[in-house]
């Protein structure tokens, strides 16, 4: 009886993994589908050097950095990351991290696909969203026992909608004025800018090196989950390691991190591994950086 019974746990624990994968690329694809199904018709469909009248001067270094004339505009791009994640609230507990995240543009939205390793052969897996102006942040041991789900606030949506907006150097066609952003200056390295979805109006701080690039996005009060309150804190994301793309400059390193009093604690380190584009009017292109 003893043989049977530790057979059978050996057997739910060797199945439990598949059957847990399974599930969550089930609920995956219907997340992907809703994304999709929330998608704009995108215009104008490439970028003109006319678009820089009247934006502020670090603004203007930075599209004549990273784009050229003619260059189409990103409708949607699918990320593939790897990295380390912190895990603690409080201290630090790095664990290995590899994902993929897909984008789309207008209507903003994206699902960013995670699988946290937190020690050999056992998986957090994560669901960290914004999709049809609905925030989204699901992890779940295997994909079968949930560890965190939170949905349907007005704070969770606006969370991630400043997700999908400081990430957008890597889309960054986003950011013209075309596409929905209002810039205002404010001094020779950095900017402030607009986006509204919906009722969801924000406005994040873009700092830029003097070679022209994004250096950093800042909002100054995104939900923060602490011993299971949401407490506003000012979050910060940095890039930086820029290469060229698709025609593009894209930074393929980053930092994102919380703004504590006792200074910045870092949650997410990665760095991009593959990146497949599609643009406005055209067939998906998958690159790699040049």
């Amino acid at each position: 009886m003893i043989l049977v019974v530790i057979f059978m746990l050996v057997a739910i624990i060797a199945v439990a993994p598949i059957y847990g994968s399974r599930r969550w690329q089930s609920a995956t694809k219907e997340m992907h589908d809703t994304l999709q199904a929330s998608r704009l018709p995108i215009g104008p469909t490439a970028y003109g050097p006319d678009e820089l009248d009247g934006l502020p001067a670090p603004v203007q270094r930075y599209f004549r950095a990273v784009l050229t004339e003619g260059q189409p505009i990103i409708s949607a791009v699918t990320v593939e990351h790897t990295g380390t994640f912190n895990m603690s609230e409080t201290g630090e507990q790095w664990k290995p991290f590899t994902s993929t995240q897909r984008i789309i543009t207008q209507r903003p939205g994206f699902d960013w696909d995670a699988r946290i390793r937190m020690i050999p052969g056992l998986t957090v897996r994560v669901h960290d969203a914004y999709i049809a102006g609905e925030g989204i942040l699901h992890a779940s041991l295997f994909g079968l026992q949930s560890l965190v789900n939170l949905r349907g606030t007005p704070e969770m949506a606006q969370g991630e909608l400043m997700r999908f907006f400081a990430e957008a150097a890597w889309y960054p066609t986003a950011l013209l004025p075309s596409q929905g952003v209002r810039w205002e200056a404010v001094d020779d390295l950095s900017a402030k800018a607009t986006l509204q979805d919906g009722g969801i109006s924000l406005t994040m701080l873009f700092r830029f090196h003097e070679n022209g690039l994004i250096e950093s996005a800042r909002a100054e009060a995104r939900g923060r989950t602490v011993a299971g309150a949401v407490i506003p804190t000012p979050w910060e994301g940095r890039f930086d390691n820029y290469t060229s793309c698709n025609g593009m400059r894209i930074p393929m390193e980053g930092e994102v991190a919380w703004i504590l009093p006792e200074g910045a604690k870092a949650y997410w380190r990665g760095r991009i591994t593959k990146l497949d584009y599609e643009f406005a009017g055209s067939c998906p292109i998958t690159t790699s950086p040049d």
